[in-house]
């Protein structure tokens, strides 16, 4: 899709209307994105459809619940997410569920603290945070968005990371740069894609999250975006590997980096991806997510453990230990039961070198300049 006028007008209604034919269009349960400046042109028995809106009535919840019912202009707001979030612990803990066909919602099991509360679902964008604590009912309103570019900025971030144009079918297997100029190690499209995505970049970093889909400004000042993503690729301890395996993806059009910066260009200018999530559905909206911030943005998490998998109820509902990648000692802690974090430092024997002397900064990166972290 090149521009945002590939959309048909009709999808600006929102999700729920559970199958039904409104006007001449038929909308499932996915959704359909919110275009508040197409409003006016809802025909008049469409928007009688709508309103008055029917009340819902709240679900039960216990004195360790947040629950209650999402409504947005259009009625109950289905297969959103509510999101409660808190720094009361000392690091972010966030515990989110999905609304019901009625745009019911519990989020259960919280520990005691002062809670935000806001709404963020595909075809909004986030509503405002609303304090509360648990053993409340919280009533909220979804926020539609004004406008197709606005609902983009909450897609999952393969979506546009799809974006991403990738050598055509015909030029594979690759016959290196005598040949068809696609490196011989790639014998198919599926090749070339797993290691760009799937264990390749996909393996540290959410290829498309906005971070990545925009070159940010404090990156500096270019000639071309190819050269600002020659830059970002070597910044930080991990820049050595990164243009390695940048490397291995160029061709004499120019290769992956060449894609990449394509890729950014068109975004800036406005591109979107091509289709829209469809929001959580059936056993989906069954899923309680809780989410933690347990060491600090300097660290890259890489692994963590729980338990010996051959005896896997050892340390049951105990820490769980972390561990950092390149150049770094503090081993993070997390206590999931009194939702406490601390960080050890492994003894190492006297005189060991550090990783650190593997993994040399050679390029400034736009957040810690040149530090090893």
């Amino acid at each position: 899709m090149g521009s945002t006028s590939a959309i048909s007008a009709a999808t600006f209604k929102q999700v729920n209307q559970g199958g039904k034919t409104v006007g001449k269009e038929t909308f499932g349960v996915g959704p359909l994105l919110g275009i508040a400046m197409l409003a006016g042109a809802v025909p008049a028995d469409v928007r009688a459809q709508q309103n008055p809106i029917q009340q819902v009535a709240a679900p039960a919840i216990d004195n360790d619940d947040i629950g209650g019912v999402v409504t947005s202009r259009f009625g109950p707001e289905a297969g959103v997410w509510v999101i409660a979030e808190t720094t009361g612990f000392g690091t972010r803990f966030a515990k989110m569920a999905v609304t019901d066909e009625r745009g019911r919602y519990v989020i259960p099991d919280l520990p005691t603290a002062n809670y935000r509360v806001w709404v963020r679902g595909y075809g909004l964008v986030d509503s405002p945070k609303v304090a509360s604590e648990p053993g409340k009912i919280l009533n909220l309103t979804a926020v539609t968005a004004p406008s197709l570019a606005e609902a983009a900025q909450y897609y999952p971030a393969a979506y546009w990371y799809s974006m991403v144009k990738i050598p055509d079918q015909s030029r594979f297997p690759g016959t290196g740069d005598k040949g068809n100029g696609i490196p011989e190690y790639f014998k198919t499209p599926q090749h070339w894609l797993n290691f760009i995505k799937t264990n390749g970049c996909g393996n540290c970093h959410q290829i498309g999250n906005y971070a990545t889909r925009y070159l940010s400004p404090k990156l500096g000042h270019f000639e071309s975006s190819e050269d600002a993503w020659s830059y970002r690729l070597s910044v930080g301890p991990a820049g050595h590997d990164m243009v390695n395996f940048i490397t291995q993806l160029m061709t004499p059009d120019g290769g992956q980096l060449k894609a990449l910066a394509d890729w950014t260009d068109r975004i800036q200018a406005g591109e979107l991806p091509s289709r829209s999530p469809q929001r959580p559905v059936g056993v989906e909206r069954n899923l309680v997510v809780t989410v933690r911030d347990w060491l600090d943005p300097k660290h890259y998490l890489h692994d963590l453990t729980t338990t010996d998998r051959r005896h896997p109820t050892v340390n049951a509902y105990g820490p769980i230990y972390g561990d950092t990648e390149l150049s770094s000692n503090p081993q993070p802690v997390l206590d999931p039961v009194h939702n406490t974090k601390t960080t050890i430092e492994p003894p190492v024997r006297e005189g060991t070198p550090s990783s650190a002397l593997a993994n040399k900064v050679v390029a400034a990166s736009p957040y810690w300049g040149m530090e090893q972290t």
